[in-house]
C-alpha cells in the first residue's frame, strides 16, 4: 500500500467492480455523436467529462500526457527489468506486447514472508498493470494489459505526475466512436466508468430498468 500510496493509486483500488448492464450500455452507444463527443437525448446533450472521471475513478485530471510506443522493441528484457520476472522466451508469444492477467496472477498473487522491498515494489508495479488493464482501459477481451503503459511505472513517484483521468477519458471517447461503425462487435475501455457516470448523473434510469 505504501508504494500505490507513493504512484497515487491507493483511492483507484477502492474501485468497485460490479456487473454490467449491456443494455443500458448499447443505448447509451446509438445516442453516442463522434462529431460532438456527446450523448444525444431528447432533452438535449451530455458527456463523460473530466469531472466525473476525478468523481467516479479517482485518478488524477492535471498533469502530463499519458504517452508511449506502441511496440517496444525487446519486451522480455523491458519486462524484466521492472517486473523481475517476463513471459518465457520459449513461447508463441516471445515478440508479445501485452502481459496476460492471468500471467501477472501467478507471478505475484502471493509474496513470501521474507520478501525484499524490490520485490515488493515490482509487485506494486503488477498490480497497477493489472487495474490499467482490467478496470481503467480494458481492451474488448479485457484478458491482458498492453505493455506500453509499464515504462509510466518505472518511478513510482513520478507516476502521479501523468494525467490519467484525461488518458481514461480519451480512450472512452475512441471507443464510442469506434461503436457507432456498422462493422463494430465488441466494446471494451472503462465500461464500468460509463455505468456509474450514467446512474450517477440519470438516477432515473435504475428505477426504470427495474420497473415490471
Amino acid at each position: 500500500m505504501p508504494y500505490l500510496e507513493l504512484a497515487g493509486f491507493r483511492s483507484v483500488t477502492l474501485i468497485w467492480t460490479f456487473d454490467l448492464l449491456y443494455d443500458l450500455i448499447s443505448a447509451l452507444v446509438e445516442h453516442w455523436r463522434p462529431e460532438t463527443y456527446t450523448f444525444h437525448f431528447l432533452c438535449g446533450e451530455c458527456t463523460v467529462t473530466l469531472e466525473d472521471v476525478a468523481l467516479q475513478l479517482r485518478v488524477p485530471i492535471d498533469g502530463n500526457f499519458v504517452t508511449g510506443v506502441s511496440v517496444i522493441a525487446e519486451p522480455a528484457a523491458f519486462s524484466y527489468s521492472l517486473l523481475r520476472v517476463s513471459p518465457s522466451p520459449n513461447n508463441a508469444e516471445s515478440k508479445f506486447t501485452g502481459l496476460k492477467f492471468s500471467w501477472l496472477k501467478a507471478k505475484f498473487e502471493h509474496l513470501s514472508i521474507n520478501v525484499t522491498e524490490h520485490k515488493v515494489m515490482c509487485t506494486a508495479r503488477a498490480y497497477i498493470m493489472h487495474i490499467i488493464g482490467g478496470v481503467l482501459m480494458p481492451d474488448a477481451n479485457n484478458n491482458r494489459v498492453h505493455l506500453m503503459y509499464l515504462p509510466l511505472l518505472a518511478d513510482l513517484q513520478n507516476v502521479r505526475s501523468y494525467s490519467l483521468g484525461s488518458a481514461v477519458q480519451a480512450m472512452l471517447y475512441r471507443e464510442l466512436c469506434w461503436m457507432t461503425k456498422p462493422n463494430a462487435v465488441d466494446i471494451g475501455e472503462c465500461l464500468v466508468l460509463l455505468q456509474s457516470w450514467a446512474l450517477y448523473r440519470m438516477p432515473f434510469l435504475a428505477s426504470v430498468r427495474h420497473q415490471p
